[in-house]
């Protein structure tokens, strides 16, 4: 039996042939111990053939393949060339660091791949003395090699993001759970300084953020006139708050406090104040993101709670691959080893139970609907990961049959067959498809006009031959606009089928 050995680098594909297979594979110790030595390394391994690549780019797209598990035509074709064919004699055997590389070198190449036993240590030989091992290959160039293919495989790792905006989703939504407890704990400090000075003003203004602001515009409860009361009002929007704060103020029973204080306290509550204006402004922003990113799992459970299981699962591809079961328990997991260790109930629902399907439901059909929901969840998901328009008319139909679920718990009424939602929402979805495609083909013959019309005549004729559509597209303008109620027609249709088929 011969081994061959290939070894992958940044500057190419080198085949080394091993030596004496069968008596190496039996002393694996004395190959471990003679790795670090080049000359007797050396005797084992040698070298068969080299492919380096051509440029930069070639390189980046052969790691990019060997990364995935596939086999690169550059690679196929070295070992095709390099290798030696098999015979009834000699079998070869080629040893490969991956195990997926090695399945579809077997599959393309009909060649038997190895990647334990004996070929990690080769390979770690050969990695440690690569450089000596080629000819006119240096430590310094083999360094530059690895660095540029390193930087530029890290870079396209970077830009083509496979879980697109997600990671974004992930940071604003930890960075909204943390604002809403600092803002508790600040209202609650501002709540307890300011009662020292204006003790009843916190039973006429409950809310955390309008105390704030209220108290940022009072200050100091005896400059309080009939002058303040229309910014009272303001602040309060009802006329009778501010006037019993008013008239609290004249009567009220807390101390008198220092101007130091009353600046302390004003400039406490207004970053207050201001940190509520920014969870607003985040909370928009992750409105945003999520209507970008999972249309539909936004409008079948809403943005925190479905930014929540995402930011658990680590990126929306992990959400999408999760079964319905994980979405279901999904942050509940000290729950769930609990109860497998003492053997008690297991959780019926983890972030799932802030949706407001499982608030609305009975005691005893709050399981039966988070399992319900984790499925609807689950297809969201996917939907939202692997298709290629975003779309919410396979959120709005989910939702939907929430809903009926919810019905059928209560009253007994029987929802609709999944299969029957599933069809009509695939048709409102791809209305929706052909209106925007429709759309950008309006906007690429105004954007095409518009150019013609300020170029030259040659330039327009010249922008008229590469695009070969644009003649065939300003003869159906023509025909639109001399026919142009059946084209409203058609849209009117379609704008009212989406929400019947929704529905």
């Amino acid at each position: 039996m011969a081994l061959h050995v290939l070894y992958e680098h940044a500057a190419g594909y080198a085949l080394f042939g091993v030596k004496e297979f069968e008596e190496i594979g039996m002393l694996l110790p004395q190959v471990e111990a003679s790795i670090l030595d080049l000359a007797r390394f050396n005797s084992i391994v040698k070298l068969v053939g080299f492919h380096p690549f051509k440029t930069a780019v070639a390189a980046l797209n052969n790691v990019n393949a060997i990364s995935e598990g596939l086999l690169p035509d550059d690679l196929a074709a070295f070992l095709d060339t390099t290798l030696p064919k098999s015979s009834k004699k000699k079998q070869v055997t080629l040893g490969v660091a991956d195990a997926k590389l090695g399945a579809a070198i077997a599959e393309a190449l009909s060649v038997q791949c190895s990647h334990i036993g004996v070929v990690p240590e080769v390979l770690r030989g050969i990695r440690h003395h690569f450089p000596s091992l080629v000819k006119g290959f240096t430590d310094q160039s083999a360094a530059v090699a690895q660095l540029g293919l390193g930087h530029s495989y890290s870079r396209c790792k970077v830009k083509f993001n496979v879980h697109r905006s997600d990671n974004m989703i992930i940071q604003s939504i930890a960075l909204l759970d943390q604002l809403d407890k600092d803002i508790n704990t600040f209202s609650m400090r501002i709540r307890e300084w300011y009662s020292y000075h204006f003790p009843e003003l916190v039973k006429i203004v409950p809310d955390n953020y309008l105390f704030a602001k209220v108290a940022h515009f009072i200050k100091d409860r005896k400059s309080l006139t009939k002058e303040s009361l229309e910014g009272l009002e303001e602040l309060v929007m009802d006329s009778e708050k501010a006037q019993a704060i008013i008239d609290a103020a004249k009567m009220s029973m807390g101390m008198d406090i220092s101007v130091i204080d009353l600046l302390n306290i004003e400039m406490f509550a207004k970053r207050v104040v201001n940190l509520s204006d920014y969870r607003q402004q985040l909370a928009g922003y992750l409105h945003s993101k999520m209507n970008n990113v999972a249309p539909n799992l936004q409008t079948l459970i809403g943005d925190q709670v479905g930014a929540r299981l995402i930011s658990k699962a680590g990126s929306l591809t992990n959400l999408a691959k999760y079964p319905a079961s994980t979405v279901q328990i999904l942050g509940a997991e000290k729950a769930l080893f609990r109860a497998l260790k003492t053997k008690s109930n297991t959780p019926k629902y983890g972030l799932l139970f802030n949706s407001s399907f499982i608030g609305r439901a009975n005691a005893k059909n709050k399981g039966r609907i988070s399992r319900f929901l984790a499925n609807k969840c689950t297809i969201a998901s996917r939907i939202d990961c692997f298709s290629e328009t975003p779309t919410t008319v396979f959120g709005e139909a989910l939702k939907q049959q929430v809903e009926d679920r919810l019905k059928f718990y209560e009253s007994g009424e029987i929802p609709r067959k999944n299969l029957d939602v599933m069809q009509e929402a695939i048709a409102a979805a791809a209305v929706d498809q052909n209106a925007s495609a429709k759309k950008k083909k309006k906007k690429n013959k105004r954007k095409v006009d518009e150019t013609n019309g300020n170029g030259d005549t040659n330039g327009a004729d010249e922008s008229q031959q590469l695009n070969g559509s644009t003649a065939a597209a300003e003869l159906d303008e023509t025909v639109n606009s001399t026919n142009g109620e059946p084209k409203k027609k058609k849209k009117k249709k379609s704008k009212v089928a989406e929400p019947a088929e929704e529905v």
